[in-house]
């Protein structure tokens, strides 16, 4: 198939006007030796079936290349957006929750929505999610689900990355039990179109919810298996100023509580959330941790929600860790919880990989990443609309682990593919970050 458009932004060159992406639907391989291979043989050796095969000026490649033709107009042709953080079981909780007084009364909030809900209302829940994020062009997703046992019957439109949320504070003597059985969930997810293991490790992950959540056992056995199954790991993180209150201070509405529902707090009043969190990783991370991509230092398996309350020591443990870990910002839900400023700039500046995500719809009105990128940009003027693309495209690609398959349009990654109009203005991205509804042609893995 060969998809023309205005203009096809690959995220690794400036866009192509009139350009063309080809996609292969039966898998590609090198002809006989005796024969002359073709050009996209050549430019993608044995490619998948659903994987671009060659990008280009249209009228070039209709030349050297044979398939059907589908025009999408006065449209603009990009990867297919990246949410790297979400809570699709909390779908059917949008606009069932006002903004809260407190952190700690928005928890009260959603457990008992929660407690109203059957495993059958989260198993709508979940569709419902997936079906939406598709329909605001977001072709993969990291996905939280307290609730991994539902995984098996759960066919992903998209390309899913399943993190099993981890709680163990009421039973933190039991925190391997857990983890083993919410492991036994996620084998079973089904293959298609979720991330394959060869694709860069495997296509699940886990995570321990929260510092006050999760026991000090529940993030080591995380870490160990992390290490031993080559998994992603995700939390969230100084989210709140009540949460750096409680582990600072030992004060505040949420230390009160925490404590009220019997957790232990000898863990509180001496650090800060994230000092916390390094003590509990070691500060090293993984010793078989892949190497970022464009920063020189090397990437721990994390992926840390949130980060909005930092204090100057902070930074300069940040600055001095032998490590660094993914970063996502959820611009709306950040708005709606009315946090501090996020500091993206001093995060940027330590070369940290910054990704945005939506949450859940328990703190959100929708599962649009447009909508992320334009409260995003609001916050930071300063942040070419480009750069901004990345944070769904490219950025947690590499969170993912799958900067080699996903994030941009290039032979041999995923036929991931999403077009919005575009008008006749010189500022392509900003229309792109400005763009508002939903988004008609969406490609995964190859298929409409």
């Amino acid at each position: 198939m060969i998809i023309r458009a205005r203009t096809v932004v690959t995220m690794d060159e400036p866009p192509i006007e009139n350009g063309a992406v080809v996609v292969s639907r039966k898998r590609i391989d090198d002809s006989p030796s005796r024969s002359s291979p073709s050009r996209a043989a050549r430019l993608c050796r044995s490619a998948p079936a659903g994987s671009v095969v060659d990008v280009g000026k249209f009228d070039e490649l209709k030349t050297r290349n044979a398939g059907q033709i589908v025009d999408l107009g006065e449209q603009s042709l990009l990867p297919g957006l990246i949410n790297a953080h979400c809570h699709f079981d909390y779908t059917c909780l949008r606009g069932k929750i006002p903004p809260p007084k407190t952190f700690a009364d928005w928890i009260r909030a959603i457990n008992a929505e929660k407690a109203r809900l059957s495993p059958k209302d989260y198993l709508s829940s979940i569709n419902e999610g997936f079906a939406e994020a598709k329909r605001f062009g977001t072709t993969t997703v990291a996905n939280l689900t307290a609730f991994p046992n539902l995984i098996p019957q759960i066919h992903a439109p998209i390309r899913t990355c399943w993190f099993a949320e981890l709680i163990d504070v009421r039973a933190p003597k039991h925190a391997n039990e857990i983890v083993d059985l919410a492991i036994e969930s996620l084998r079973q997810a089904r293959p298609e179109p979720v991330l394959s293991a060869t694709e860069g490790g495997a296509p699940w992950g886990l995570a321990p919810h929260a510092l006050f959540t999760a026991s000090k056992d529940l993030f080591k056995c995380c870490e160990e298996i992390a290490r031993r199954e080559n998994v992603l790991l995700t939390t969230h993180l100084a989210e709140s100023r009540e949460e750096m209150e409680m582990f600072r201070d030992a004060s505040g509405p949420l230390y009160e509580f925490m404590k009220g529902i019997g957790r232990p707090m000898d863990d509180c009043g001496n650090k800060t959330p994230l000092e916390r969190f390094l003590d509990l990783i070691g500060r090293g991370g993984s010793p078989n941790r892949p190497q970022a991509i464009e920063v020189n230092r090397p990437y721990l398996p994390w992926i840390i929600a949130h980060l909005n309350e930092l204090t100057d020591g902070d930074f300069e443990l940040l600055e001095n860790a032998k490590g660094q870990f993914h970063v996502v910002h959820c611009p709306r839900s950040h708005d709606y919880f009315k946090h501090g400023h996020f500091p993206f700039k001093r995060l940027d500046s330590l070369g940290f990989n910054v990704c945005l995500g939506t949450d859940s719809l328990a703190s959100n009105e929708n599962l649009s990443l447009f909508a992320e990128m334009r409260v995003f940009q609001r916050s930071e003027p300063g942040i070419s609309p480009d750069e901004i693309l990345k944070m769904v495209t490219v950025n947690p690609a590499m969170a993912l682990h799958r900067e080699k398959i996903i994030g941009r349009i290039r032979p041999g990654f995923c036929a991931d593919l999403i077009a919005i109009p575009c008008g006749q203005g010189d500022d392509l991205f900003g229309e792109i970050v400005g763009f508002e509804g939903q988004v008609d042609w969406v490609m995964v893995n190859g298929k409409l």
